[in-house]
């Protein structure tokens, strides 16, 4: 069974990226990722979209379904793995996340969309290309309302404070070097338009791995900047964000020198390093003997809001390890948990009063041929149209050199697009 496929210029098409987003949308399953013409190291596809699932891949032995459905198939997933995957349900204490997606979920997609400068490649099983490209052509673009929505947070920021101490006790007594907490601000009973709020988000914050992507009643409106893992044959690549320093747009003399100063700066290289040691350990796992290397050390990124501290990891694969041995080896990824991994995750579901869901973990797609691509999902709103909870989780890395108050101001720093979206 092969989808039928034809390629379609789209000159005349200014707003197409917009229309594929809003034909998508009815569909129970779908995923859309965009880089935003960011043309970073390691570029992959400029636009990609997949709707409908034929067949959907869920539950605790998800990797290892990954691996089975390749012995048979030679097809495209799209899906998505959540933070908490990989912890052993005894161990869960915290309450599930209520945006109400999978530990991980994967559909093999009926339709799948490629979008490039020039044109779009369409590609469907139930449907004649040419009957999509007319129905997209002739969508009318539906702007969504203006928002005024007001998301409180989960721990106040005197409690915040006060666990950032905690975190540093733990620090000096020597249980972790290094910890990725994270705090949510939500709301309840919010009707919107997800797919038009992921486009006013990703207007004001464009990012090269982001993505609306939607599990049923779950949605996903991600402005990522941050590759998990990317494979390609027998190489893969791991590109950790970890430095954010605001930009001023206003003034370009002081923008180069915040960009200096990030550049510089002792408490991110710090956190950058151990974060790299981390992601080097975990592909060791999986990896030849000697091929993983630091292709970049703390390469300067600038992106809308914020300059961004990223280093890239990469290695030859050993050929007998599959999803399920990546997955175990390395995920969740070392720029959201800290290190070392196993005692900071417990230190997580200690402190952190909610489980994180989706928030942290990564989505992205696998090709025919194995190879894959996944973001990190940060900078995200994660909304749910059935039980109409929206929240979003910002984090920050806590080292030795940490500052209580000004961690705290990084998150709000990171948060600041996605208030503004909600008109807040």
């Amino acid at each position: 069974m092969k989808r039928n496929n034809k390629a379609f210029s789209i000159n005349e098409m200014p707003h197409v990226k917009e229309q594929i987003l809003q034909w998508i949308q009815p569909f129970g399953v779908c995923s859309f990722l965009d880089n935003h013409q960011y043309q970073l190291p390691h570029h992959s596809v400029d636009c990609l979209a997949a709707a409908g699932a034929l067949q959907v891949i869920r539950g605790a032995n998800t990797a290892a379904a990954i691996d089975a459905f390749y012995k048979e198939e030679q097809d495209w997933l799209f899906g998505h793995f959540s933070y908490e995957y990989n912890t052993l349900q005894n161990l869960r204490t915290q309450p599930k996340h209520p945006a109400g997606f999978s530990d991980a979920f994967f559909f093999r997609p009926d339709h799948i969309l490629h979008l490039s400068n020039q044109e779009l490649i369409i590609e469907s099983y139930s449907k004649d290309p040419e009957l999509i490209f007319s129905e997209i052509s002739n969508i009318a673009i539906k702007e969504g309302m203006q928002h005024s929505i007001h998301c409180a947070p989960r721990t106040s920021r005197e409690a915040y404070l006060q666990t950032i101490q905690d975190l540093l006790k733990h620090i000096q007594d020597g249980d972790c070097y290094e910890i990725n907490f994270c705090q949510e601000f939500f709301a309840e009973n919010i009707e919107l338009d997800p797919a038009a709020v992921y486009r006013q988000l990703t207007r004001l914050s464009p990012n090269p791995f982001a993505c609306y992507y939607k599990e049923n009643n779950a949605h996903l409106l991600c402005a990522s900047p941050e590759r998990w893992l990317k494979k390609e044959g027998s190489q893969v690549w791991s590109q950790p964000i970890k430095g954010t320093l605001k930009r001023d747009l206003n003034n370009l003399n002081t923008d180069n020198q915040l960009r200096e100063q990030l550049s510089n700066s002792l408490k991110d290289k710090s956190e950058n390093v151990m974060v790299v040691d981390l992601v080097r350990n975990d592909l060791s796992r999986v990896c030849k003997a000697g091929s993983v290397s630091v292709s970049e050390l703390f390469g300067i990124y600038s992106f809308p809001q914020v300059h961004q501290m990223i280093s890239t990891i990469t290695g030859e694969l050993l050929p007998e390890n599959g999803m399920n041995e990546i997955i175990q080896a390395s995920f969740p990824m070392g720029s959201m948990t800290g290190a070392p991994k196993k005692k900071v995750m417990e230190l997580i579901r200690q402190y952190e009063p909610i489980e994180r869901g989706i928030f942290s973990g990564a989505v992205g797609y696998i090709k025919p041929n194995q190879d894959f691509d996944f973001n990190v999902v940060i900078r995200s709103i994660l909304y749910n149209n059935a039980n109409k909870y929206l929240s979003y989780l910002v984090g920050s890395g806590i080292t030795i050199y940490s500052d209580p108050e000004q961690e705290y101001q990084e998150c709000l720093l990171k948060a600041k697009a996605i208030e503004k979206v909600l008109g807040y």
